[in-house]
């Protein structure tokens, strides 16, 4: 048994270093960076939670005898020295810098006193209860269109108190590289805490590639917002205030229905719709499709876009991929934005953030506010964690602020959502 267990802790400590190598060296080679992202994410946003549970494995393995080995002493270093270099991880993962334009600092949530719900420190403990929170009820499964026979649905969040007033609402666009991924796992983190505050969230499906071709998925994502619109009063929802949200593919989307509520060629058969929204938080999005610079990794186009999602090459087609970019979509009267990326995103890197952030706030006359996550994996906020807890936080007080002050002028709403997400 003692020569079994120390088989076992070696395998554990050099799993472990495997684990913590790959988080800070992912690969971006295309039959590597899936698996590399994959377990790059969980060794990052859930550093703590394997410390902890590495740590009760090695002990119950000791007890069993496999420091007795010299396989089990040297696993057990392996395994002491990776825990104690993935500290850092978790001491990082509070860290947001968040930048204003003028003003670059650290983002401080403050208490305000106990007025306004903090996420549950129990879900980023354990992270499965984020599917229940006291006081929100969920209403799944709602019919928001049928394209060709197939019904588009929704999950709706809602405070579970009755509305003495309408309320605002989200619309949440889930990732999942415009192929796969669903309502069901997506976003519910945000959603639960932004009822729980008072907001109405809508969590949606759209059409998905290769089934669907582009334009049809942020077609789909202006019909909910259209739908929404129009049914604002089945649900309590102020149809002033229809604010968007989404992470990777999502966040493509989301920032590109933000910025195209004129462009009617992407409302076929409901040209005249509203489908402008009042603030929005993409995610670690895809902001250049085109990506003339060359930022994203090669198996972005050539295994996802080309073959599946555009089906056509981009230099066949350029002006495709440049309309589909929220990167050359931007314009003077965009709403406010909070653009959100971490800083070891394997998948879509923060330089394609940075250059929207940065040609999005040199046209828009609303604020532009961009936090990057110290460390921050991509996908960091599918789960709760000592990471998501904060950021979730800040994007509730930046929802709130830019709803309470969207009468205000822009100078005005800037300076209060820097007061709000910096005390």
């Amino acid at each position: 048994m003692s020569v079994v267990a120390a088989v076992l802790l070696l395998l554990l400590g050099a799993s472990a270093a495997g684990g913590l190598l790959n988080a800070l060296f992912p690969r971006r080679a295309w039959w590597a960076i899936g698996p590399s992202w994959g377990a790059a994410f969980v060794t990052t946003e859930l550093a703590l939670h394997l410390i902890v549970l590495s740590t009760l494995a090695a002990a119950a393995l000791a007890v069993l005898g496999a420091t007795g080995h010299v396989a089990g002493f040297v696993g057990l270093g392996l395994l002491v020295a990776t825990d104690l270099a993935a500290i850092p991880l978790v001491v990082s993962a509070r860290r947001t810098r968040l930048s204003t334009g003028s003003l670059v600092t650290e983002l401080d949530i403050a208490d305000d006193d106990g007025k306004t719900p903090r996420y549950p420190l129990s879900h980023v403990a354990f992270p499965w209860l984020m599917f229940r929170r006291p006081g929100v009820k969920v209403v799944r499964g709602v019919e928001f269109a049928r394209v060709d026979g197939r019904p588009l649905l929704a999950d709706f969040y809602l405070p579970d108190t009755p509305a003495t007033k309408p309320r605002p609402a989200v619309v949440q666009v889930h990732g999942g590289a415009w192929v796969l991924g669903s309502r069901r796992e997506q976003g519910i983190p945000l959603l639960t805490h932004l009822a729980a505050n008072g907001f109405v969230g809508m969590n949606i499906d759209y059409r998905l590639s290769p089934w669907a071709q582009w334009p049809d998925h942020v077609v789909d994502v202006k019909r909910a917002i259209a739908w929404l619109r129009e049914n604002a009063a089945d649900y309590d929802v102020d149809p002033s205030f229809i604010a968007i949200s989404g992470g990777s593919a999502g966040g493509h989307l989301s920032a590109l229905a933000a910025l195209t509520s004129d462009d009617r060629s992407l409302q076929p058969g409901f040209e005249d719709a509203d489908t402008s929204v009042a603030a929005a938080v993409p995610f670690y999005g895809v902001y250049d499709m085109l990506d003339e610079d060359r930022l994203h990794a090669p198996a972005l186009h050539d295994i996802v876009l080309a073959p599946l999602v555009f089906r056509v090459r981009r230099q066949h087609a350029p002006e495709r991929y440049r309309a589909a970019s929220p990167f050359f979509r931007v314009h003077a009267d965009a709403p406010p934005f909070l653009v959100l990326h971490g800083t070891r995103d394997s998948l879509v890197p923060i330089a394609d953030a940075h250059k929207f952030v940065e040609a999005l706030r040199g046209v828009s006359r609303q604020p532009v506010l961009f936090g990057e996550m110290v460390g921050g994996q991509h996908a960091f906020d599918v789960i709760p964690s000592w990471r998501t807890a904060p950021v979730i936080e800040a994007i509730e007080r930046f929802l709130t602020t830019t709803y309470e002050q969207r009468r205000q002028p822009a100078p005005t709403l800037r300076q209060e959502l820097a007061d709000a997400l910096t005390d």
